[in-house]
């Protein structure tokens, strides 16, 4: 069995020597303070070679500029192909391109946004595979009734993992001081379908969650079944002064005489009218 060598073009000398004609096509595009020293050159081909030049450029640490050059057949002059700044080791990089698809965010969709669905959507499934009955499911296969697609069991399951690990489900400092759950409160509405058995919807006005999907095991402090439990004051005894009053038998003469003192005391003050006044 032979095997297929590849043979590497050897580097055209006149190329290799054209140094100063590489450095002055960038001196030509962005200036000489922008080119640093020569860090070697690389054949690309049959009388085809790139020059390397440190960039000094501060905004691009680590890059290099590139300058290929290349000779005709039977021709002694050298041409600059292009001339273009590529990263080298260590060099800053953007971030990966991401599709604006994949970098939606829930809340990014605004009014009058469009955001269509690819028929190939994994979460999606055909309309026809909402029915269990086989007949029904070829009925609205033929006759083109119902929706044209549900949620698949992959999109089931995502926004199961998604709705539980939310804001809405057990794992939240609101759910941790809850009363009790929402599966045991009177304004739970469970879904219909698979998603009953965990999820539902709130109805209470007075709650965070009112109108949105709460996981079964969710709950906060409007519980139709909270209940605020009394104050218990403790009665306590009276303090008395016992600097400015006399403590006397409530039979004694004394007390007979204090209390009449007291009363013609109150009865001088009602009827005495204040100085000043005619």
């Amino acid at each position: 069995m032979s095997r297929t060598r590849s043979r590497t073009a050897p580097l055209d000398p006149a190329c290799v020597a054209a140094v100063d004609l590489a450095r002055s096509a960038i001196e030509e595009t962005v200036g000489p303070d922008q080119v640093g020293e020569h860090l070697g050159v690389e054949g690309e081909g049959e009388r085809v070679v790139t020059h390397y030049f440190a960039c000094l450029d501060h905004a691009y640490r680590g890059w290099r500029w590139a300058v290929t050059v290349a000779r005709a057949s039977r021709a002694r002059n050298v041409t600059v192909s292009e001339v273009v700044l590529l990263p080298g080791a260590g060099a800053l990089l953007p971030p990966e391109w991401v599709p604006w698809s994949e970098r939606l965010r829930p809340g990014d969709l605004g009014v009058g946004d469009l955001l269509p669905t690819a028929a190939d959507d994994d979460r999606l499934a055909p309309g026809f595979t909402e029915t269990a009955d086989d007949s029904e499911r070829q009925m609205i296969f033929e006759y083109g009734l119902g929706r044209a697609r549900v949620l698949s069991p992959i999109g089931r399951d995502r926004a199961v993992r998604r709705w539980h690990s939310g804001e809405s489900g057990p794992h939240t400092p609101l759910a941790h001081a809850a009363p009790a759950q929402c599966s045991t409160c009177g304004f739970y509405w469970p879904l219909a379908g698979a998603l009953g058995t965990g999820f539902g919807v709130c109805t209470n006005e007075y709650a965070p969650d009112d109108g949105r999907v709460v996981a079964a095991d969710h709950g906060c402090g409007a519980h139709s079944e909270a209940a605020v439990l009394p104050h218990q004051v403790e009665p306590t005894s009276p303090i008395l002064d016992d600097l400015a009053y006399d403590h006397l038998p409530e039979d004694s003469p004394e007390a007979d005489l204090a209390g009449s003192a007291d009363l013609a005391g109150s009865v001088e003050d009602t009827d005495t009218e204040p100085l000043g006044h005619s």
